[in-house]
């Protein structure tokens, strides 16, 4: 199975991953979370500084995970569309052309969790930007692309809550 959390900065997906790390229900799964600090510190401008050419690279990302059997991420191609589409160095109809193109890929996710940012405080990681507005845009965006793309979904679930509330909500629809 391929289980993808999208949603915006800050709202858990890379917890929810770790948490699942440790059930056994997901042994035998290929966990990946984002490498935003490794990819900012080889020169790859993040978030709304982003390029076209760094958007490629964290699809490059979501399109490799997309090879393994068993995987569970805490990125989709959802987010690296959202962030395509608000980046302000790439036109809206480059990003459009790029996001038509790798939302075929949506389809290899058996399920895809969005994560509502609604309960959950905006951190500082020293790597994403720190702004409600940016955080909200993103999130704007993401709902937008949800609904534009959504007979491509297989399985798509809301998720809100504590991580636990989530876990067992996570559990409930994939039937573990």
């Amino acid at each position: 199975m391929k289980i993808g959390f999208c949603g915006t900065i800050s709202v858990g997906k890379t917890t929810l991953v770790n948490a699942l790390k440790e059930l056994p229900e997901f042994a035998g799964y290929e966990f990946k979370t984002e490498r935003s600090k490794y990819l900012r510190d080889l020169g790859i401008p993040l978030n709304i500084d982003s390029t076209l050419k760094g958007q490629i690279v964290f699809m490059a990302e979501r399109a490799s995970e997309l090879m393994f059997e068993n995987m569970i991420t805490d990125r989709t191609v959802i987010d690296v569309m959202a962030f395509t589409r608000l980046a302000k160095s790439i036109p809206y109809f480059i990003a459009d052309d790029f996001n038509d193109v790798v939302s075929h890929l949506l389809r290899e996710y058996d399920y895809v969790f969005y994560v509502l940012p609604e309960g959950v405080e905006l951190e500082d990681n020293g790597v994403r930007v720190v702004d409600v507005d940016y955080r909200n845009e993103i999130d704007k965006e993401i709902q937008k692309l949800i609904i534009k793309h959504r007979n491509k979904l297989k399985n798509y679930t809301e998720l809100s809550g504590s991580t636990e509330e989530r876990i067992q909500k996570i559990k409930q629809v994939i039937g573990f």
